[in-house]
């Protein structure tokens, strides 16, 4: 099974314990949110490929930007103006952190809508997002991902490339 077909099996709205183990989180909903929020702020995608290269999904591209400062990049231009860059910032980090890889460290829904609702409110920086193969400077190799279904179990191998 090729890259492609992997990330097209996995794109979406599923967060990544439930494609890769079939553990439904009680944050599923929040992924999926987190998931809905990239692609509204950014009118973008997640079936698409990203990047300088077209290397990275959706995700990645989102947090990239985002680690390197320059989220406004990632906007959709239609949605900006000059009192809207902050806000739409603001739901940018917000839902990378709905969308981090492990579900124990995104908020739940009720953070969610209190941090939206307070502009002020802290917000914490986002880890990687579910299904990241790209190497974001930490050391690790990038991966590739191969999702194999029998009798509609999905078992994940991690392998260097």
């Amino acid at each position: 099974m090729s890259l492609m077909t992997s990330y097209l099996f996995c794109s979406g709205y599923v967060p990544p314990e439930y494609v890769r183990k079939g553990i439904y989180s009680t944050k599923y909903d929040v992924y999926s949110f987190g998931v809905l929020l990239l692609q509204i702020i950014s009118g973008k995608r997640t079936s698409c490929y990203y990047g300088p290269h077209e290397n990275m999904n959706l995700l990645e591209y989102a947090y990239e930007l985002w680690m390197e400062g320059r989220g406004v990049e990632f906007l959709e231009p239609s949605l900006d103006d000059t009192t809207s860059a902050c806000k739409l910032m603001r739901c940018m980090q917000v839902a990378l952190l709905c969308v981090q890889e492990n579900s124990a460290d995104r908020p739940s829904m009720l953070e969610v809508d209190s941090i939206l609702k307070n502009e002020t409110a802290a917000i914490g920086i986002p880890n990687m997002p579910g299904f990241s193969v790209k190497n974001h400077g930490d050391g690790e190799e990038e991966r590739h991902i191969k999702y194999v279904s029998i009798n509609d179990v999905t078992i994940s191998q991690m392998t260097p490339r």
